[in-house]
């Protein structure tokens, strides 16, 4: 059985007009959000194997407070620059090439591509992923190659402004 976790990247600022997209940092609601967000998904049982994250500043700042509350170091996050602004293809080209060692992984990425994966990969309909939130589910096979393929069962969805 393998879990995936999909989980946008806390809210980011926009006080530096001058800072490309892919620099921007999190504002000081993203800085309070992603451990709360990261602590809250502890609580539901879910332990990461591997954390892989787009390397857009504010996913990686945010995929690094889930990392630090699951004890795993900075740099053991997977890095992968095709999920900045990826789309469904390139979120299931990543989660396909996944380490069938690991049953549970979470995914850090963005707008408007998460919104679009959640969409394709559960019975769940959302109009838009919110900041630092969060989907599960589970798939019940032993291959990440074979994840397209198989049925996902919907485990959860989180956010910020949900009272859990």
């Amino acid at each position: 059985m393998k879990q995936l976790v999909i989980i946008r990247h806390a809210k980011s600022s926009w006080d530096s007009p001058s800072e490309t997209d892919f620099d921007r940092p999190l504002n000081a609601r993203g800085h309070r959000d992603a451990p709360i967000m990261a602590e809250r998904l502890l609580q539901k049982g879910f332990k990461p194997d591997a954390i892989v994250s787009s390397t857009a500043n504010r996913a990686l700042t945010t995929a690094q407070y889930f990392a630090k509350a699951n004890g795993i170091a900075k740099n053991d996050i997977v890095t992968v620059p095709a999920l900045y602004h990826a789309m469904p293809a390139t979120f299931l080209e990543v989660v396909t090439s996944l380490n069938d060692a690991w049953q549970t992984v979470y995914l850090f990425s963005h707008n408007p591509g998460i919104t679009a994966f959640a969409n394709m990969i559960c019975n769940v309909r959302l109009d838009d992923m919110p900041t630092c939130g969060m989907l599960g589910v589970r798939c019940d096979i032993t291959q990440w190659k074979t994840f397209n393929a198989q049925q996902h069962h919907f485990l959860f969805f989180d956010a910020p402004k949900l009272v859990s």
